[in-house]
């Protein structure tokens, strides 16, 4: 189908997913997570504001440019590497079909945030 990607998400437990994702919904990788019951919170459900949906990019298929909101809200976030991103300010869209990402661990406080 034209409206269908795949996305595999890589879970805490090095186990990879093959996700179905649709582009005709305006979802992002935070969303995608949550419907497969990934161990991902979305907090602040989806505003940049908690980085409690942090992936690592694993392959090119997403550019690692952030705006300024998911910017902000990573320079305060825990476990940040070159390649994290927020799942959430990722829309699935045609040109990331294949994507690989890595959920980033979890921070047991959400205080923390």
């Amino acid at each position: 189908m034209d409206n269908i990607i795949t996305v595999t998400i890589i879970d805490r437990e090095g186990v990879e997913h093959q996700l179905e994702a649709p582009t005709d919904m305006n979802m992002n990788v935070m969303e995608l997570c949550k419907s497969y019951d990934l161990p991902v919170k979305g907090t602040c459900g989806g505003m940049a504001m908690c980085a409690s949906c942090q992936v690592y990019i694993e392959n090119d298929k997403v550019t690692l440019d952030r705006n300024d909101d998911e910017q902000l809200m990573l320079d305060e976030a825990w476990h940040v590497e070159d390649n994290s991103r927020l799942g959430c300010q990722i829309q699935l869209t045609n040109e990331i079909d294949g994507l690989i990402a890595r959920l980033a661990p979890e921070v047991e406080d959400e205080d923390d945030w």
